[in-house]
């Protein structure tokens, strides 16, 4: 390099250096932008209005994807609470951890999150950032599995996964105590002081809110109910007759399913109305600029859709069918996502490429600037997609669902998608499986795994191959099962 190509280069680093001083962001803080990651509770990809639903009122999520891109082909690993959240803080399958289903309260003999596995807020905390998390956690409520040994490193919520939508018991500085309010604007509270505190940052915030969950519990009549929710929340539904996304399904209590719909759709308002608390705070702190905000939720949710409610562990809505339906049906399986990333991510673009929880570790570090850590991930930096970059990911997907035998009807499930068709294979009980084309049949609306057209049998011995394979890479406990074959 001669004399005068370094003095230039020196001084094209000084003027830009100079040019982000002047805008008022310090150069460390363009290149570790604050995280503030948005986790919500049982939120079906459908349940926002930027997702074309004709009943949700969510402005401010809509004002989210107007903003940012909207990631309309996200999938959970596994269509349960506890599994879900451990593939995001890890990259990894929930068989892999020993979490496999929802984790009970005190579950005597079941594992949380080892404090030894690698998670991003642990990373992002070693980098220099301030990590926390507020509202569930429920990857464990042992001493070891606390969020505070993961990686955070401050902690104010519940550790469980059962709560309610009003005077909520939330842990604060170690100690549980029941707040008198409605649990997402306590959360919400908490979440703001925080970003208050950190202001000067870069933090790591994880906010996940316990609705648009079901109260844990049951109303009068012995239904699950979201009720209480604030008149702000609930008013815009009161009188709404809402469309059903299948209204003719045989069998379908419909009066219940539409009240149902309605609590949830004002559950789901009370997560919107605190989003938008956060950020006008993100705007009000001019935090805006330099702060990467994610929205997404743990699984996703049916109501109404296939004639049942609930996720993997589907629940009949049916007038004389009450039980179970364990299902990996793809309202369970894929969530809505929105990023927002100024001058880094285009405003109100589309990412329509299949990505996963498993992407979040890998592609936040790479937001934050941190290196990756030498451990196993199962998951991409899909930044480049964020970005509208080329991408050299395939479209397939790999995901699994073992139930506890003591709840629902106790199916070992395992999935594989590619962008053409879908295979759903039940291992344990005595469901039979099933195959979708998901271009002629988004809706899996048609099992086509019985026919005997000859593409569609090629298809489920291509799709039955990649499965095996995908369950080898990982250490599948069922691949030495014999009817893995």
């Amino acid at each position: 390099m001669t004399l005068l190509s370094a003095c230039r280069r020196r001084w094209f680093t000084v003027s830009i250096a100079t040019l982000l001083l002047i805008s008022g962001l310090p150069v460390f803080a363009r290149e570790h932008p604050n995280i503030v990651f948005i986790v919500t509770d049982d939120q079906g990809p459908w349940a926002m209005g930027a997702a074309g639903d004709p009943n949700a009122v969510t402005p401010n999520m809509d004002r989210l994807r107007a903003e940012g891109t909207q990631l309309t082909h996200c999938y959970t690993p596994t269509p349960v609470c506890s599994p879900a959240r451990v593939s995001i803080l890890t990259s990894r399958y929930g068989t892999e951890l020993g979490i496999t289903d929802f984790l009970p309260r005190l579950h005597e003999g079941l594992p949380g999150l080892s404090p030894d596995v690698p998670t991003w807020p642990r990373e992002l905390a070693k980098a220099g950032y301030a990590t926390a998390l507020i509202g569930k956690y429920h990857c464990g409520d042992f001493p070891e599995s606390h969020p505070t040994r993961i990686g955070y490193q401050e902690f104010r919520g519940f550790i469980h996964g059962g709560m309610v939508s009003q005077n909520p018991e939330v842990e604060v500085d170690g100690q549980v105590r029941t707040i008198e309010g409605w649990t997402p604007d306590i959360l919400t509270d908490f979440a703001l002081d925080y970003i208050h505190r950190h202001r000067e940052g870069p933090f790591a915030l994880s906010l996940h809110f316990w609705a648009p969950h079901a109260n844990a519990g049951t109303n009068e009549e012995g239904d699950r109910t979201w009720l209480p929710l604030s008149d702000a929340d609930l008013s815009p539904f009161r009188q709404l007759d809402p469309l059903l996304p299948e209204p003719d399904y045989p069998d379908l209590d419909i009066p219940r399913t539409k009240r149902m719909l309605r609590e949830y759709l004002g559950s789901v308002h009370s997560v919107d109305r605190n989003l938008g608390r956060v950020l006008n705070l993100l705007d009000e702190l001019q935090l805006t600029e330099n702060t990467v905000v994610i929205f997404t939720a743990d699984h996703g949710y049916n109501l109404g859709h296939h004639g049942i409610w609930h996720k993997g562990n589907g629940r009949w809505l049916l007038k004389h069918d009450q039980g179970h339906r364990a299902n990996m049906w793809e309202q369970s399986l894929r969530v809505p996502a929105l990023v927002k990333w100024p001058h880094e991510i285009s405003a109100d673009s589309t990412v329509t490429h299949s990505v996963s929880h498993l992407d979040w570790f890998p592609t936040i570090l790479a937001m934050a600037g941190v290196d990756l850590p030498e451990t196993t991930l199962r998951g991409r930096n899909v930044l480049p997609l964020l970005k509208g970059e080329s991408f050299q990911g395939d479209e397939e997907f790999f995901a699994q669902y073992r139930m506890r035998e003591d709840d629902g009807d106790g199916a070992d499930m395992r999935s594989y998608q590619t962008d053409r068709w879908k295979l759903i294979r039940y291992f344990r009980n005595k469901r039979p499986d099933e195959f979708y084309d998901r271009q002629q049949d988004p809706e899996e609306s048609t099992n086509l795994h019985k026919s005997t057209a000859p593409e569609i049998q090629a298809a489920i011995t291509e799709l039955n191959a990649k499965l095996k394979a995908a369950m080898e890479r990982i250490d599948d406990p069922l691949i030495a099962a014999k009817n893995s074959e």
